[in-house]
């Protein structure tokens, strides 16, 4: 197995603003018009971006959301626990790794608009996953939680904001 930091000099990651490490591998070369867009876009977007996305034992992707859809997909290490809550108020928790008899999925979607975390379940490991956005990411299209605010929103999570916000 790779150490982490192999992992992350190997594959160029730099660190992300949510926790964590990541590379944008892919941005499509065509362009959705603002247009063609709704509303909650600020101009236009690629088609389709992809990251790589590190995340180590002690590291923690916090709260966070964007317009778009986002798809997890699992590559190496830890599975992670994806914790979500969506706009309706309800907390959904996904394990996405490759133990499917323990229910874990190997991708997961998570729709625009869902506030999201994630962290590896693993002591002493990593998790290495990509993700997929479409309409493509900007940083224009990304929220990140403030933990007052979510809790002013999510009063019931108050555990969940706290270990998954700074």
């Amino acid at each position: 197995m790779e150490t982490l930091e192999n992992i992350i000099e190997l594959l160029k990651l730099k660190p992300h603003p949510e926790g964590g490490f990541y590379r944008e591998t892919y941005r499509s070369e065509g362009i959705i018009s603002d247009r063609c867009l709704g509303p909650e876009y600020s101009g236009s977007r690629n088609h389709s971006t992809c990251i790589y996305y590190l995340l180590n034992n002690d590291a923690f992707s916090s709260f966070h959301k964007i317009v778009q859809d986002e798809i997890w997909h699992y590559y190496d290490g830890s599975p992670v626990a994806l914790q979500m809550i969506t706009p309706l108020g309800y907390h959904i928790e996904v394990i996405v790794g490759r133990d499917f008899s323990k229910g874990q999925v190997p991708q997961y979607v998570i729709p625009g608009g869902t506030w999201f975390a994630a962290k590896p379940l693993e002591a002493e490991s990593y998790s290495l996953f990509g993700c997929t956005v479409a309409p493509g990411f900007t940083f224009a299209d990304f929220k990140q939680g403030d933990r007052e605010e979510l809790l002013q929103l999510f009063p019931q999570y108050r555990d969940l904001i706290l270990e998954y916000t700074r």
